[in-house]
């Protein structure tokens, strides 16, 4: 049986800084528009700010969806699930912002994240609903490590490599709502 509960502290943190991947789930305003999920799991990607506040590195990749439906809405659910141990299934609702690298604020919150490579944005997290459930459908897993492929990648492109990848995947979302389209031109 699930259980909501009043912050982000104690057993759930610790269990939610201990996952090495969450997704994250956001969807369009319209009943038409595709509902986004993404795999996150890089390393030092994800940090408790304090009981209410999340935040997770966004890195160069090949779609924006989630800066897309935040800057439509600002809804967003993250899920944190056991792999290994006691089965649990962690939700956290809230209404996402972006921090991109362009803003002064983001100097602010790039210092929570080791890996850096890459980075476009910080998701910002109020968090309004902590909630658990059992579990017990997810599958043990072994986590075998990082693949360390993504931050190496756009290290390679260099800035002006990723300005010019983010100008084009990034500029709109699959249902051509604005997304990431801060890089000069």
């Amino acid at each position: 049986m699930g259980k909501v509960h009043e912050s982000i502290s104690g057993r759930l943190r610790e269990f939610i800084e201990a996952q090495h991947l969450f997704f994250v789930a956001t969807a369009p305003a319209g009943p038409d528009g595709h509902v986004n999920v993404s795999p996150k799991g890089i390393g030092g990607s994800f940090v408790v700010l304090d009981e209410h506040t999340v935040a997770y590195l966004d890195y160069t990749a090949s779609g924006a969806e989630t800066i897309a439906h935040l800057r439509e809405n600002g809804r967003i659910t993250l899920m944190f699930c056991a792999f290994t141990g006691p089965p649990n299934i962690v939700r956290l609702h809230g209404t996402g912002r972006f921090v991109t690298l362009y803003s002064e604020e983001f100097a602010e919150f790039i210092r929570y994240f080791p890996e850096q490579r890459g980075a476009r944005a910080v998701i910002v997290v109020d968090v309004h609903r902590v909630s658990d459930s059992c579990g017990y459908g997810v599958p043990l897993m072994d986590y075998a490590g990082e693949r360390d492929l993504l931050p190496p990648h756009m290290d390679r492109k260099g800035v002006e490599g990723q300005q010019a990848y983010r100008r084009k995947k990034n500029r709109t979302s699959l249902d051509g709502l604005p997304a990431f389209d801060y890089d000069p031109v």
